[in-house]
């Protein structure tokens, strides 16, 4: 039997950087509008909802005819909202697209999920090599993983890893998206623990994951995320848009 996968869009309204940032304008539509229709794009899912703590994008979400959840403005990540968000609902996978992440690749997300549904692994995300995106490695805000043979991660670091010693072999780590698929139960359970110390450390909830001993399939990808983190990045969105044909 095909294991029953559900999307879930966290979006809240209030961000440091950028306020109402789910609700901006990009070329004439919701930034929570383009990103639940590029989600629906990929025909894996049963369902598609937005887990919000807002009553303003709770209405935008309806008014488009998509199905948000109301959540409580107390969580402190989005994993927690989605755990929130899925209770009383069927799922088997669920996959955390993030909600600023308007041009959200359908091709990717059935990747992550084909190879979630074929490995059984408990937790699954994406990442691209740094030469396709334009992106400084030595950045700390450019999260870095590197992964085993077999495709899963080592860890995730804000610095660069691993260390290029003069003389050493070229071993470039890739640009992590933040892009998840969680095993039902595992998602349940991975909401129960402490953040450790890794993830206190470097601000990756993913390293808490590792630091309890689970696996993180990481599955790699030529295409790069257009995520919109300030209201400069909405020109940039829309100039894809229009290079897509989207617009």
């Amino acid at each position: 039997m095909t294991e029953r996968t559900i999307a879930v869009i966290p979006a809240r309204y209030g961000s440091t950087r950028f306020p109402g940032k789910p609700l901006a304008m990009i070329a004439g539509k919701p930034m929570i509008q383009w990103c639940y229709e590029s989600v629906c794009r990929c025909p894996l899912f049963a369902e598609v909802l937005v887990a919000t703590d807002d009553e303003r994008i709770s209405a935008a979400v309806a008014a488009f005819g998509g199905l948000a959840v109301m959540t409580d403005s107390a969580h402190q990540t989005g994993t927690d909202r989605i755990a929130e968000a899925i209770a009383g609902r069927q799922a088997d996978l669920v996959v955390n697209v993030q909600g600023d992440e308007p041009l959200m690749s359908a091709a990717v997300l059935e990747r992550l999920i084909a190879r979630m549904r074929e490995t059984g692994a408990e937790m699954g995300t994406a990442a691209v090599p740094f030469a396709n995106t334009g992106r400084d490695p030595a950045d700390p805000n450019a999260v870095k993983v590197v992964v085993d043979r077999r495709g899963f991660a080592l860890y995730f670091s804000r610095s660069l890893i691993p260390f290029p010693r003069q003389g050493g072999a070229v071993a470039p780590p890739l640009l992590h998206w933040g892009l998840y698929a969680y095993r039902r139960d595992f998602l349940e359970q991975f909401v129960t623990w402490e953040r450790g110390r890794l993830e206190g450390c470097a601000m990756l909830e993913q390293l808490r994951a590792l630091e309890h001993g689970a696996r993180i399939l990481v599955i790699e990808t030529a295409e790069s995320s257009a995520g919109v983190d300030v209201p400069d990045d909405i020109k940039l969105i829309e100039r894809q848009l229009r290079q897509a044909g989207r617009r």
